[in-house]
């Protein structure tokens, strides 16, 4: 039986939309050659990967002549709040509140991070 598709980006999806949200809309050779050199992937591991995002919903493709270019149909912060919550609904009974809780008892918060912290939630 085939897994079920997520809707949560991989590490190998997110890297690729980092590069669409970056530097706009891409082919699969440009998307390529934006990668970090010190983390390439092969041009079909590429395509196989934007091929998925396409099917989640991430991106789209316009036909320019023979190349299919590849833009964002979800923005990151989007995509962010929705990782967030994911997240909470997997390890926090989806409740916001335990993970600001787990958030606030890291010890490894500095006193820039505590301040930004309060003055956000003076805001609300």
């Amino acid at each position: 039986m085939p897994r079920k598709t997520s809707s949560v980006l991989t590490e190998a999806e997110l890297r690729l939309m980092d590069v669409i949200w970056t530097g706009g809309p891409a082919t699969v050779q440009e998307i390529q050659d934006a990668l970090p050199e010190d983390s390439p992937l092969a041009y079909n591991s590429v395509l196989t990967t934007i091929r998925i995002l396409e099917k989640k919903g991430y991106v789209a493709h316009n036909k320019d002549g023979r190349a299919h270019v590849y833009r964002p149909l979800v923005d990151r912060d989007e995509a962010t709040r929705s990782e967030i919550g994911h997240l909470v609904g997997r390890f926090f009974q989806n409740s916001r509140h335990l993970l600001m809780l787990n958030l606030l008892e890291d010890e490894n918060l500095d006193a820039a991070e505590i301040k930004r912290l309060r003055q956000l939630l003076e805001k609300r």
